[in-house]
């Protein structure tokens, strides 16, 4: 049973994933790195090649803007995988720099409304069910603008992309503490981003990012409130220490990353409706294989989380035993399932360690040398 739920599992990498990234101090080049979203769709097919879990790939728009998104599906399609979800960006624009659909200007809302509509257009194109909504949005100092109007902006944008949606269709709205606003940002928790998605109906959801919160958040309890409303569309997994760090999920907390999975298999969100995907960055690791260690973490927390007994687990609790039900979870928790994984990875005609698999394949060398010339991907890119 364990081992039929793990085959079902399916994680999103994301394309900017492959591409450079840095800290505001600095990139650090790769070699071998896609200089076109066709090549990030390469090197995605890769991980779901050594995975077998990894199956779709998310955009980001206009990052990943091409002549022919039909053709781009096609392209995918052809190397084994899909696109994802669709990620829209209104935070690089000079016109964005007082806000996007929260923008006192009308004529700057309309730009970035429009933007959104179009990424509606490419689900459209790539058959895409998943729209993802992030906002930078917000003001730095008290009296900037007025928060409330913003709010109502915010809403009535929220509210024409929702109308554009088509059946089958939804979108996910991102949360952010703070990040580029420092005095009040417009979508800055759970709480916020729920209250719109409850206003406007079933095709809106909340998508958790686990590095957008405060120091000390319980992310599970949102995990859960989330499921019991019927709202968690899905995670943007990754690690943090100190803010949006975007490291390898499971990297500073893998505690916490099996806490989540628990609290989503108990709350019946392990389904193909919630969208498991990766948000990360990997500054000075190499891409591919931190795309594929990362895809591992997650399914070592989520085999963890599924051999917690919990016939155990609520008898305890109804006996009010504490130390007995916390034990029947760092039982599962302190359980090594990597030979599971690798047994199941057999199974599945694939081999048992995906990193020494895609370290003999020779697929880096070969990117290294074919992938000379050009622009390489990166951040804006």
């Amino acid at each position: 049973m364990i081992k039929e739920a793990l085959r079902k599992q399916r994680i999103e990498t994301p394309s900017w994933a492959y591409g450079n990234s840095g800290t505001r101090f600095k990139v650090f080049a790769q070699p071998g790195v896609p200089r076109d979203p066709y090549e990030k769709i390469a090197d995605a097919a890769q991980v779901h090649r050594f995975t077998g879990v990894a199956p779709t790939v998310a955009l980001h728009i206009p990052w990943d803007r091409v002549d022919s998104y039909a053709d781009l599906a096609r392209h995918a399609a052809e190397l084994g995988v899909g696109i994802g979800a669709i990620n829209s960006n209104v935070f690089q624009d000079d016109d964005y720099k007082l806000g996007s659909v929260t923008h006192p200007d009308p004529a700057v809302r309309a730009k970035a409304l429009a933007h959104l509509l179009e990424c509606v257009d490419i689900m459209d194109e790539t058959g895409s069910d998943t729209l993802k909504l992030w906002f930078s949005d917000g003001t730095n100092y008290p009296g900037q603008d007025d928060i409330r109007a913003r709010q109502d902006r915010l809403a009535e944008a929220l509210s024409s992309v929702y109308e554009r949606l088509g059946d089958g269709q939804r979108f996910l709205l991102e949360y952010k503490l703070f990040e580029p606003a420092f005095y009040v940002t417009d979508v800055p928790d759970w709480g916020t981003a729920y209250a719109h998605c409850v206003r406007l109906g079933p095709k809106a959801q909340v998508v958790v990012d686990t590095g957008h919160h405060a120091p000390g958040t319980n992310i599970e309890f949102i995990v859960a409130f989330l499921l019991r409303e019927g709202k968690l569309g899905g995670f943007d997994f990754n690690s943090r220490f100190y803010a949006d760090d975007d490291l390898m999920v499971g990297a500073a907390d893998p505690f916490q990353l099996f806490r989540i999975m628990f609290e989503v298999i108990g709350g019946g969100g392990y389904t193909e409706r919630t969208a498991f995907m990766l948000d990360q960055c990997h500054n000075i690791e190499p891409k591919i294989p931190g795309q594929i260690r990362s895809v591992m973490n997650v399914q070592e927390a989520t085999a963890k989380a599924l051999l917690v007994d919990r016939d155990a687990l609520a008898a305890a609790q109804r006996a009010g035993d504490v130390l007995g039900a916390n034990a029947v979870l760092m039982d599962a928790y302190n359980t090594d399932v990597r030979p599971l994984l690798a047994e199941l990875r057999e199974e599945m005609g694939l081999a048992p360690d995906p990193m020494a698999a895609y370290a003999k394949s020779g697929y880096f060398a070969k990117i290294a040398a074919d992938r000379v010339g050009g622009n390489q991907a990166g951040w804006g890119a």
